[in-house]
């Protein structure tokens, strides 16, 4: 009885940008774009990749994986923030809350060390690649494919269950565009210092060991490439796709996760949330896409093969 009445929310009111009607319907149209821009940037990566036998490398593979994140990453977020923008709120159960901040913080983590592992994958191949077939077989990528997604999956249902062991009393207007841990938080009616030091921590690990696995990868690269004496075989070494991924990823997160608690206003913190959920999905089909000969060759082969000829 007493755990009742303390638990007294059983359903949250999602605001979105209800503080400015006047702004909602054209927001949904931008959105919706976005959101099939995504989905069908990430999805002919899947589909180029898969189809094509001359792609099932690491490189490419991890690329697949990646693109999977992505897509379903924005199918578990946008479509409750279009159903927000078109309602101007939206109610949601205490189990629907859970679910979506369940794979927001899944997809998002599993992102951090999939990059980790595909920098890992570009010093293999361009610092020792006598010994790339062996240091990267593929026994070794399943194994980091599976590491990336079993930790996204441990440190997600620690945190999401515990999150939600709180006590919520109210108010549940939750003053954002989807479900994430901190503004889930704001209406916690308890002491959560020590989820505040877990979260610390796990910040720590989902963000900077991927990190330093990255810039360790990239300064050892760099090194490399220098001591080529081609000028074009240090551009061909040298794929600045995977680093403007990381650097749009890790500037966004950054802005969103490492701000003070009350540096920004409301709609501040939407608008960098939206930075760091969309821009990274949106831009990385054509950060690989455009910079990468094999895949566009693959994609024209497969346009010519499965579509123009049929």
């Amino acid at each position: 009885m007493k755990r009742q009445n303390l638990t007294s929310v059983v359903e949250f009111i999602l605001l979105g940008f209800s503080n400015f009607p006047e702004l909602q319907e054209q927001l949904f149209r931008i959105f919706l774009l976005v959101y099939l821009a995504i989905v069908m940037g990430n999805s002919i990566i899947i589909i180029v990749i898969s189809l094509e036998q001359s792609l099932h490398v690491p490189m490419y593979l991890f690329l697949l994986n990646l693109s999977v994140v992505e897509v379903t990453f924005c199918a578990v977020i946008m479509p409750e923030m279009l159903v927000v923008l078109n309602n101007e709120k939206t109610v949601i159960t205490f189990t629907g809350c859970f679910a979506q901040m369940y794979f927001i913080v899944l997809l998002g983590g599993t992102e951090y060390f999939l990059l980790g592992a595909m920098a890992y994958d570009r010093y293999a191949a361009i610092c020792r690649p006598l010994n790339y077939p062996m240091s990267m077989n593929k026994s070794v990528f399943i194994k980091l494919i599976i590491f990336s997604w079993v930790s996204g999956t441990m440190a997600t249902t620690l945190q999401t269950t515990w999150v939600f062991s709180f006590p919520f009393c109210g108010p549940n207007e939750i003053n954002h565009l989807f479900y994430e841990t901190p503004p889930v938080l704001e209406l916690v009616c308890a002491d959560k210092y020590m989820f505040e030091i877990y979260a610390f921590t796990g910040t720590i690990l989902f963000i900077m060991v991927p990190f330093f696995l990255i810039l360790m990868s990239y300064t050892r690269i760099l090194f490399a490439i220098l001591k080529m004496q081609s000028n074009t075989g240090r551009q061909k070494a040298f794929s600045t796709s995977h680093l403007t991924s990381v650097t749009l990823l890790y500037g966004t997160a950054s802005m969103t996760y490492l701000q003070p608690k009350s540096g920004y206003s409301p709609e501040t913190k939407k608008v960098m949330s939206l930075a760091y959920s969309l821009l990274t999905p949106l831009l990385n089909p054509l950060i690989y896409s455009l910079r990468n000969n094999e895949l566009k060759r693959a994609f024209i082969k497969l346009w010519r093969t499965k579509v123009y000829l049929h």
